[in-house]
């Protein structure tokens, strides 16, 4: 059997030589009375010459005007017909070759890199915000702190951390552990240093009562620093927090163990993210309704002071990972863990990069036990694919960092130090305020920081 196609050619072309006859006959027409009209005016040459050009043009005139009324006809038909001939049986248009080559090309999407920079918990003990104090201004400064380090964090594409403080308010008096309330000039200063985003979910979130949430979260916010793990109504803690970095959308949540034996205030269970599988369920399906090209998840949990991840943080980090999480970011031990990039298998066979990172230890702190003073700021390299949409981790590195504290001096004794930067510049001799114990001290923490993060090729 012939297809339709052929059919569909037949039908036109006897449609075509059927608009050649109809022209054909119309212009025949239309001779003779021209023709006739001819005749009629030399009969009637006795007649005014004006009166035979005006009757002339009008007959003219008339015959374009019918002329033209009937192409229009004929040619509104023939489309009518075309567009028809154009229709699947389910009334859907069908695209024609000519369609599909007069369309514009449609632009193709183009991969994005982006990068994200990562400290460990920003503390405040009594310690530091007093060597932060001028008795001159009565004014709290903390930038100094961060000066040899503010560069890794404000070319960041976006820059985020744990916030293990509250900032309830000088009306209640600034205190350190157990139960901390720092200056708010702390967060304006971490707004300087590059910090986009903050977590707020860890044991201290309470420390102050609801009232330290609540001035917790209005400091971030007037700091212009975005912040998720705490809230002040459940209508808050149901909107997952949104970043948008060079056009990727990037959804960051926050859960943590507990509050230290703080009781959750009655009728206020939104006020904090615990670690629960089913919050942490019903966080994550509210964010995916985002439709967000990355998930990324804040956990504080482990244990204090030991340099190697629990069997629950790895039991936790696969149920994240099995739920849509990318990258998972860890704290609350104090020191450094271990972290390890994956490749996650999803439910359809497909597979996607994971990361995690079990501790990053402090990032700032008054803390001297042993490896709380060393930390890293902790740097990842992103592909989102333009054709797939996939998100891949290109590269994973860090710069190891240290809470120095100065022998002497009554202010301005703190300061975070890039350990490879200070052990060059002492053994040139660049800079060798830090003698030769701390040169030791650092050439130790180096060692020990690349034995607990290791390499990632």
């Amino acid at each position: 059997m012939k297809n339709l196609k052929f059919y569909d050619n037949l039908y036109k072309n006897k449609k075509e030589q059927n608009i050649q006859l109809k022209l054909h006959e119309i212009v025949k027409l239309l001779t003779k009375g021209m023709i006739k009209s001819m005749r009629a005016n030399q009969r009637k040459r006795k007649r005014s010459t004006k009166k035979t050009l005006n009757l002339a043009s009008l007959i003219l005139g008339i015959i374009l005007i019918i002329l033209l009324v009937l192409l229009f006809s004929i040619l509104h038909d023939n489309n009518n017909s075309s567009k028809n001939n154009n229709i699947d049986s389910n009334g859907k248009e069908i695209k024609t070759s000519s369609d599909e080559s007069n369309s514009p090309p449609q632009e193709e999407e183009k991969d994005i890199s982006f990068n994200m920079s990562v400290i460990g918990d920003v503390m405040c003990h009594d310690s530091q915000y007093k060597d932060a104090y001028n008795t001159s201004t009565k004014e709290y400064d903390f930038s100094y702190v961060f000066e040899d380090v503010k560069y890794y964090l404000q070319t960041a594409d976006i820059a985020v951390g744990n916030l293990e403080t509250t900032f309830a308010g000088s009306e209640i008096g600034y205190s350190s552990y157990p139960t901390f309330n720092s200056p708010e000039a702390l967060a304006y200063n971490l707004k300087k240093l590059g910090l986009d985003v903050l977590c707020t979910a860890n044991n201290h979130s309470l420390d102050k009562g609801y009232k330290g949430i609540e001035g917790t979260i209005k400091t971030l916010d007037d700091a212009d620093i975005a912040h998720t793990g705490t809230y002040t109504s459940e209508e808050e803690q149901n909107k997952i927090l949104i970043q948008n970095v060079k056009g990727v959308k990037i959804a960051f949540l926050s859960f943590t163990y507990g509050t230290n034996g703080i009781p959750i205030p009655k009728g206020k269970d939104y006020c904090i993210n615990l670690i629960d599988n089913d919050l942490i369920l019903k966080q994550l399906d509210l964010a995916k309704k985002e439709n967000p090209d990355m998930i990324c998840v804040f956990m504080h949990w482990g244990t204090e002071y030991v340099t190697k991840q629990l069997k629950s943080q790895e039991d936790l980090a696969d149920f994240l990972f099995k739920n849509g999480v990318d990258v998972i970011l860890g704290g609350h031990p104090h020191v450094l863990e271990p972290m390890e990039k994956r490749t996650i298998t999803l439910e359809d066979g497909s597979t996607k990069d994971g990361f995690v990172i079990y501790s990053l230890g402090n990032f700032v702190s008054g803390q001297n036990k042993e490896n709380t003073k060393i930390s890293a700021i902790l740097n990842l390299s992103f592909t989102k694919n333009g054709k797939t949409g996939k998100i891949s981790i290109d590269d994973v590195s860090y710069i190891p960092v240290y809470m120095y504290r100065a022998p002497s001096g009554t202010t301005k004794r703190y300061k975070l130090l890039v350990i490879e930067t200070a052990i060059a510049n002492y053994e040139s001799g660049a800079d060798t305020s830090i003698g030769s114990s701390m040169y030791t001290t650092l050439k130790k923490a180096l060692t020990t920081t690349t034995d607990i993060l290791g390499t990632i090729e």
